[in-house]
């Protein structure tokens, strides 16, 4: 490892979604090619689906970031090294008891290699943890968990809380990794004397250079360096360093008595449902105006972003599954226009279009989805029979007279 520059990436969530790829990239880029690089499963390694976690997560690197992950808890001679999503306690109780809390601390402070630490993994980084299993789901009295401290490595004395800006509660408050302000607010009075709160929302990376201590707030959201009483914001597309970070951790104003230094916003990050909400919309909008094709251009849109964060390990935001529901709605909906009274010019571009979306489905594998479009293009009074020459298809429904085409092979 001697040689390979130092970075520390912290990340709120969307550790492998398709707005964190460019972070992972920027890192695997300082390293140079040949590295070996390590996935730390220990945060979910009690959960039953372990292995396929461990499986998207690989698949994840290798296909977006370029890099080939292996499993492995020997974290001393990586390149880099990545932990995320599961149990802040399950990954403490392991880690404490084992080689691996004075490997990582052992990496930070040596300032060598990349360690890449997300949601679970990142909020053992601090000086005390949030137990979330056992607060939100269990029931638990709010209270903290000795940390890793491995922050305390650079000179921060903080809690580091991801999913800082979840909003998965709808209706109750599930901000702060879950905790909401009132059990927040109560569990910062027991915090170890001067320590702050190092908040990062979802899909947000802080990144450090270990060398030269800069410091940027990459993806969608902000840092938030919070004391009681009073706290400091880092959108997206700051730029500061470590001492800086240090001053608002203790109550301080920056060195020259302003605000860190802001460049200009970066782009901001989509997530998968909000892409889904827009496909919806556009979608409705589409059939309003009797625009077929444009309707189909939103159901293949919408496909396409389901492949694309089918890796993430976390389905936060009403999730992969939720956006599948959606997908198998509106394909739906396309079957059943033909029963609507439209000419038969608009029936039949509407028909061409949702089977030429069912030839490209098919070409990709997903089978299951081209039978649903199959079906329900049924139930709307088309009748699709599969040739030689191509899928044939016929109107069977309303008072309309019987229309017919037929699209090439592999539709």
């Amino acid at each position: 490892m001697p040689g390979r520059p130092g970075v520390l990436v912290l990340m709120g969530s969307g550790e492998t979604s398709p707005t964190m790829v460019e972070v992972h990239r920027s890192v695997v880029r300082r390293l140079g090619g040949g590295a070996r690089a390590v996935l730390l499963d220990t945060p979910y390694a009690f959960q039953e689906n372990a292995a396929g976690i461990s499986a998207r997560a690989r698949g994840y690197f290798a296909r977006s970031v370029g890099l080939e992950v292996e499993g492995s808890d020997e974290v001393a001679g990586a390149d880099w090294v990545f932990s995320g999503p599961g149990s802040p306690t399950f990954a403490l109780e392991r880690w404490t008891t084992t080689h691996v809390a004075g490997d990582l601390r052992a990496r930070l402070r040596a300032r060598e290699g990349a360690t890449v630490l997300a949601s679970a993994a990142a909020c053992t980084a601090g000086v005390a943890t949030v137990p979330v299993y056992e607060i939100y789901k269990v029931g638990a009295a709010p209270h903290w968990r000795p940390g890793l401290d491995l922050l305390g490595v650079l000179g921060l004395t903080v809690a580091l809380i991801p999913h800082y800006d979840n909003t998965e509660g709808g209706t109750h408050d599930t901000r702060y990794c879950y905790l909401g302000e009132r059990r927040l607010t109560r569990m910062e009075a027991e915090l170890p004397p001067g320590a702050a709160v190092l908040g990062i929302d979802e899909h947000t990376a802080l990144v450090v250079d270990l060398n030269t201590e800069e410091a940027r707030v990459a993806g969608r959201g902000r840092v938030t360096i919070r004391r009681p009483g009073s706290q400091a914001v880092l959108p997206a597309g700051t730029s500061t360093n470590l001492e800086e970070i240090r001053r608002l951790a203790r109550g301080e104003t920056t060195g020259n008595g302003a605000s860190p230094p802001v460049l200009s916003p970066a782009p901001r990050q989509v997530s998968l449902a909000e892409t889904t909400r827009s496909c919806e919309e556009r979608f409705a909008s589409a059939l309003a105006g009797h625009d077929a094709a444009d309707a189909v251009r939103a159901v293949l849109d919408l496909e396409s972003e389901v492949a694309r964060w089918g890796a993430d390990t976390e389905e936060d935001e009403g999730g992969v599954e939720h956006a599948r529901e959606s997908l198998r709605l509106l394909i739906t909906k396309l079957g059943a226009r033909p029963n609507s009274p439209y000419p038969g010019d608009l029936v039949a571009s509407l028909v061409e279009s949702v089977l030429a979306l069912r030839g490209e489905l098919r070409r990709q594998g997903r089978y299951d989805l081209a039978d649903a479009l199959r079906a329900a293009l049924l139930r709307g009074g088309v009748l699709v029979a599969d040739t030689p020459d191509g899928p044939r298809w016929t109107s069977t429904g309303g008072d309309r007279p019987p229309l017919s085409g037929l699209l090439g092979p592999g539709s």
